[in-house]
């Protein structure tokens, strides 16, 4: 007969299982979504909040899995963003005003996205929050959580294509697992459902 605790252990297992089998969180497709396929993608600066440490290790991190996938012909990285952004007014009163409508009001105005394709020269952009980058506790478990939330912009028309949302919490002992490390494996898991 088995014990409690092994009991226990199996369903914990078979939870791990079962969660790891299933896809992403949140994602969801425009519905003309199968026709886009950019060929070249900017990816605008992460937006951390109240996550600080991790401003610019998770801008490469999805720069790297971006060009690391070979879908498109160009990958405009968030460093080459900022550097455009500190040089040209124009072009940061674009995203800060599309970014600001997008959080505020729900609302993806065309003519500044096409403004920042133009920019750019991308066919699309990618917008990212970091949602969780953190070590907790959940009862007695110790883990290491990462979450993010994603949204493909169609440049010239403004047209949100992909949103997803997603995280990886994952629990440790004795070594905490690098944030980075989940970071990336958080947006592997979550690229692969990005139209391309």
């Amino acid at each position: 007969m088995i014990g409690g605790k092994a009991r226990l252990s199996l369903f914990a297992l078979f939870i791990i299982i079962f969660i790891g089998c299933g896809g992403i969180r949140y994602s969801r497709l425009a519905p003309d979504a199968e026709d886009f396929h950019p060929k070249k993608i900017g990816v605008l600066p992460v937006y951390v909040g109240p996550f600080e440490e991790a401003r610019g290790i998770i801008d490469q991190i999805i720069a790297g899995v971006l060009i690391e996938k070979g879908w498109f012909t160009d990958v405009v990285a968030p460093d080459t963003v900022k550097g455009q952004l500190q040089s040209n007014d124009d072009l940061r009163k674009a995203v800060s005003g599309y970014i600001a409508k997008l959080r505020t009001v729900n609302f993806s105005d065309p003519d500044l996205s096409q403004k920042i394709g133009e920019e750019y020269h991308v066919d699309a952009f990618l917008i990212v929050n970091l949602d969780h980058w953190d070590y907790t506790m959940e009862r007695e478990d110790k883990i290491a959580r990462v979450g993010l939330g994603l949204k493909l912009v169609e440049a010239e028309t403004g047209k949100i294509i992909w949103k997803a949302s997603h995280s990886i919490a994952e629990d440790y002992w004795l070594f905490k697992p690098d944030l980075p490390d989940v970071a990336e494996d958080v947006a592997k898991k979550m690229l692969d459902y990005m139209p391309h």
